[in-house]
């Protein structure tokens, strides 16, 4: 039932985010507790949304501007549902950590992309979109080794740009119009701050060629961490490309290029969580392509995509994370034989891999054949060819090269150290792995809830979706086999732009340094010619004054001070007599001088 009360989710992420770190140690260390308090916000976010009649709320009103933060409404909520999903899973799968930190940067994290997703305009959007930038970094920075702090310095410095792109675009847009407004943009009335606003947006969603940042930065980032981070950058972009920029063919056709540009990298990568990052990019892709193209279905079939995505691509980032967290790598070369070592996580592994993969019974079916079904309808046929291609690189490098480098590998056996994972890892990664299953056999769990109004209603499960669906697995169980020995993992770090970006910081760095090493090489050799002698001969006079002045001075009143004791420790006889004829002489003595000078 529904209810006029909106509790925004991102209220009791940032209280415990405050509350954190001033729980008392004693009770921080017990498991229990520390669960207890962490999962409250996420529940409370769940509760809220499913619960929320639409409507606006939270409006606040400062300096001529009135900024809502709670705009609700189908859009807003369906995504608010996910997130809230995915907070309250990677509650459960973090809960043995113990560092604060983790906490408080996913909080705020978490905080970010619920304040996004339900902003009512620009400038609130821009707010919590900092916010989310500079919890996420804190995040990388959680793993706590060289690589993940310079991962995380990149990662902060591509999302500054970002960032400045959308505040530009905010700028002009209310010079311009005078507002903030978040409505959808005509791609034939858009003016300049329409773009730079879109390219702000592209940076989050890793757009090609702006989104090297994302296979940097997430296969460095912490275990538990790393489950968030799939999930909320790119769909929090992803919703803010299809509330403002549904339609724009720019972005279907960046869309489909990411698509097949993800899964080609992840094809040939050897670590396992950069091949999942890779295909992040791949399947936004989908997301992006299906906004770009803007119809109803193409649309819903994005929404529906990042739903999907977000459970899968959690429960990826779980399984290979607790492969991490068991045996230490990652690296495929490395690996092998895990199956009979850690049996549960090869299960809901292979759950998410035929999610994403797009096998029927699983979510993955019911979402990605709506976006290619909306493009094709829609008569972009290289659109829908194109993402049909992505699909088949899917399945070849997470559906099969992953697992079976991972779990068999050519080994009977893993030899190496498998520490035992916590039970809450396994509850995290069961209860994700279900939901996957269950809106796979029951798509309307999901489509109940997409914000399109539609001719005809979607059906995924028709013989033709059915048999083409096994016939595009079965073609890449095929390709696959016959390149088997050409994607063997290799140790080598692919770089792709991220070549490029480093490239650039180079140059940037000598073009800077080196001026200013010449500079400090003339100020060196003028200092040693010049300032070197004059500091010698500034000692030498002082050197000069402390021997013939202070010294003078002091010495002779310490000579005068010693004379004069000895002096008077010689009169000192301790004899009257002397005494008396000692003070008769100064008496004699007084007198005479005031008799003469007076």
């Amino acid at each position: 039932m529904g209810t006029d009360i909106f509790i925004h989710p991102a209220a009791g992420f940032l209280i415990l985010a405050l509350l954190v770190p001033f729980v008392p140690t004693s009770l921080w260390k017990n498991k229990a507790l520390r669960g207890a308090l962490a999962i409250i916000p996420p529940l409370v976010a769940i509760y809220s949304i499913f619960s929320v009649e639409p409507g606006l709320y939270g409006n606040l009103h400062y300096l001529d501007q009135t900024l809502t933060f709670g705009r609700v409404d189908k859009l807003s909520i369906v995504f608010g549902q996910v997130f809230a999903v995915i907070s309250f899973i990677g509650c459960i799968y973090g809960m043995h950590v113990e560092d604060r930190g983790h906490y408080v940067c996913a909080s705020l994290y978490v905080a970010g992309g619920f304040g996004c997703v339900f902003a009512g305009d620009l400038l609130a959007v821009f707010l919590f979109w900092e916010l989310m930038s500079i919890g996420s970094t804190f995040l990388i920075w959680q793993a706590r080794t060289k690589e993940s702090v310079n991962a995380g310095f990149r990662y902060f410095l591509y999302h500054t740009v970002g960032g400045l792109f959308l505040l530009a675009g905010l700028l002009l847009k209310y010079k311009a119009t005078g507002g903030f407004a978040f409505d959808g943009v005509n791609p034939a009335e858009a003016h300049l701050y329409d773009w730079l606003i879109l390219a702000g947006f592209c940076v989050n969603a890793a757009v090609v060629p702006l989104h090297a940042w994302l296979p940097d930065a997430y296969p460095r980032a912490s275990v538990a961490g790393a489950v968030y981070m799939c999930a909320f950058t790119t769909k929090t972009a992803v919703y803010v490309l299809c509330r403002g920029f549904a339609g724009w063919e720019v972005l279907a056709i960046a869309g489909t290029v990411m698509a097949i540009y993800g899964v080609l990298f992840a094809c040939i990568e050897n670590n396992a969580r950069r091949i999942l990052s890779y295909h992040i990019v791949s399947q936004v892709g989908y997301m992006v392509a299906g906004i770009g193209i803007g119809t109803a279905m193409t649309l819903n079939g994005a929404v529906a995509h990042a739903y999907a995505h977000i459970l899968y691509k959690g429960l990826l980032f779980m399984g290979t994370g607790a492969i991490l967290y068991s045996v230490g790598t990652a690296k495929l070369d490395e690996l092998g034989g895990l199956a009979t070592k850690l049996p549960w996580v090869m299960v809901w592994y292979m759950v998410a891999a035929l999610s994403i993969s797009g096998m029927p019974l699983f979510n993955g079916f019911i979402s990605k054949t709506m976006t290619i079904a909306g493009a094709a309808e829609h008569h972009r046929t290289f659109l829908a060819l194109g993402m049909e291609i992505a699909a088949v690189g899917t399945f070849i490098s997470v559906g099969i090269k992953l697992p079976y480098f991972a779990f068999w590998g050519r080994k009977k056996e893993f030899t190496g150290e498998v520490k035992p994972l916590p039970v809450n890892m396994y509850v995290g990664m069961a209860i994700c792995g279900l939901l996957c299953i269950a809106q796979g056999v029951y798509p309307d769990m999901l489509y109940r809830y997409l914000p399109m109004e539609v001719e005809h209603a979607f059906v995924p499960w028709t013989m033709d979706k059915v048999i083409n669906s096994g016939l595009l697995l079965g073609f890449s169980g095929l390709a696959f086999y016959l390149t088997r020995y050409i994607i063997t993992p290799h140790k080598a770090l692919n770089l792709d732009f991220d070549w490029f970006y480093r490239l650039i910081g180079k140059v940037t760095m000598k073009v800077f340094c080196w001026p200013s090493a010449k500079v400090d090489d003339i100020w060196t050799e003028v200092y040693r010619t010049v300032g070197l002698r004059a500091l010698i001969g500034m000692g030498d006079g002082t050197s000069w004054f402390d021997k013939k002045g202070i010294d003078t001075v002091v010495d002779g009143s310490a000579y005068t001070v010693r004379n004069l004791g000895r002096l008077g420790a010689k009169v000192q006889t301790a004899n009257l007599q002397d005494y008396l004829a000692l003070a008769a002489v100064l008496g004699l003595g007084i007198f005479a001088l005031v008799w003469y000078f007076g």
